[in-house]
């Protein structure tokens, strides 16, 4: 059987490494169809930002799950889009910001903004600075740690915590949501930690937003229980509490998987530690290389509206098309000698990992610059990083994420 032939979706050989799977959809062209779900594959990025540009041709209504979702079929007489607006009550994530199309996803897209004001991220990122010193001294002395538990998920979980303004007396409570008390290791379930972190913030962002807006604090929460629409009218509190979610979803599990395959890359490769050292202004450059290697997410998914085509390839209406994000960030007519890893590359910003046009993810920002805190702060204070056991290394398999299940790491501490 060829690896093209084997179901992307759900053959755990595929999930647990996609990389040849790949590099066999670039060798097949830029559109194919693929056989089990009849989902359109799309591995370069110029159709990808083509189909990401385009509203009028792709709706982002199966964006986050794609095939999980029974797509909208229209009734005699009505047009996709009406069927799409009828059957999104009953679409999972259907009323996310992920899944909304303009102009409605423009207008709550706006709302966004308020959060990401120039004065927070700049509070924001004095956080992140003594958030990572903290966790590094609560393990900087043990030698070994199991990097995702220790550091990447906590960090990443009480910066976007600390961004939305939750007051530091919960951030404990945020912090054990990810399993065990401070410092400890053993979560049996922390392969699933995302799960858990978003089930419990429906219920805290709500109390929080209707709290606030009855009685307004000198506060952050206060705050965003206050911002309006452009056009003035107050949101909903499901508005924003569906929104605050989507940020704590794009700014801490995928942040956290981001920085775990960024010390991967450091334990592999003791050169590129050193080369760091010697010229920390290519942390930044080193981020967007591990973005492009190892994207946290593997794809995102859209709707077609009209029969369309695609490279030359017939799209009807009502297929589902995956912009595969791991085999575009490959891509050899962009990347030169796409699978090494190059901490110098000239163009490793043409990754498309956080999407592109108007759903490009709003924590791009953000995620870049907890990722340079973090290896600043890392490479600071530890020395000698070395993966515990290699070969035990394993990827969380799901067709949506990219991910280690974690990452056991031996150090020493820096004089």
């Amino acid at each position: 059987m060829s690896v093209l032939e084997r179901d992307f979706f759900t053959d755990r050989e595929v999930l647990r490494d996609p990389l040849p799977y790949y590099r066999a959809l670039h060798e097949r062209g830029p559109v194919m169809r693929e056989p089990h779900k009849g989902v359109f594959m799309l591995s370069r990025i110029d159709e990808i930002l083509e189909v990401y540009s385009d509203h009028e041709r792709f709706s982002a209504i199966v964006g986050p799950l794609g095939p999980l979702i029974e797509k909208p079929r229209p009734s005699e007489g009505e047009s996709m889009r009406e069927a799409i607006e009828r059957c999104r009550p009953e679409i999972p994530m259907g009323d996310q910001i992920t899944s909304l199309d303009p102009p409605k996803h423009t207008r709550h897209r706006a709302l966004i903004g308020k959060f990401f004001t120039p004065r927070r991220l700049k509070e924001n990122e004095e956080f992140m600075s003594a958030l990572a010193e903290e966790l590094i001294d609560e393990f900087a002395d043990q030698g070994k740690m199991e990097f995702s538990a220790a550091y990447a998920r906590p960090f990443t979980l009480l910066v976007i915590a600390d961004l939305l303004g939750v007051p530091r007396e919960d951030h404990d409570t945020f912090r054990s949501w990810l399993g065990g008390q401070k410092g400890t290791v053993g979560d049996p379930d922390g392969r699933h930690f995302g799960d858990r972190v978003l089930a419990n913030l429906h219920p805290y962002f709500a109390t929080y937003i209707e709290e606030r807006r009855t009685q307004p604090r000198d506060d952050v929460m206060s705050k965003l229980a206050e911002v309006r629409f452009r056009d003035g009218e107050l949101p909903e509190v499901m508005d924003l509490v569906r929104l605050a979610t989507i940020l704590f979803a794009a700014g801490q599990e995928t942040t956290a998987r981001l920085l775990c395959a960024g010390m991967r890359f450091l334990c592999e490769q003791p050169a590129l530690v050193q080369e760091l050292r010697s010229d920390p202004g290519l942390i930044p450059n080193f981020i967007e290389e591990s973005l492009r290697l190892e994207s946290p997410i593997k794809g995102s998914f859209r709707l077609a509206v009209h029969d369309t085509s695609l490279a030359g390839v017939p799209i009807p209406a009502g297929s589902i098309v995956m912009a595969v994000i791991g085999a575009a960030n490959r891509d050899p007519g962009v990347f030169e000698d796409p699978d090494r890893f190059d901490v110098r590359r000239s163009n490793a910003q043409r990754n498309v990992a956080f999407g592109h046009g108007e759903h490009f993810c709003p924590g791009a920002s953000l995620a870049r610059a907890e990722a340079r805190v973090s290896f600043e702060r890392l490479l600071t204070r530890l020395d000698g990083l070395q993966l515990i056991d290699p070969a035990a290394l394993s990827y969380i398999e799901t067709f949506i994420i990219r991910g280690l299940n974690d990452l056991p790491v031996r150090f020493r501490r820096r004089s």
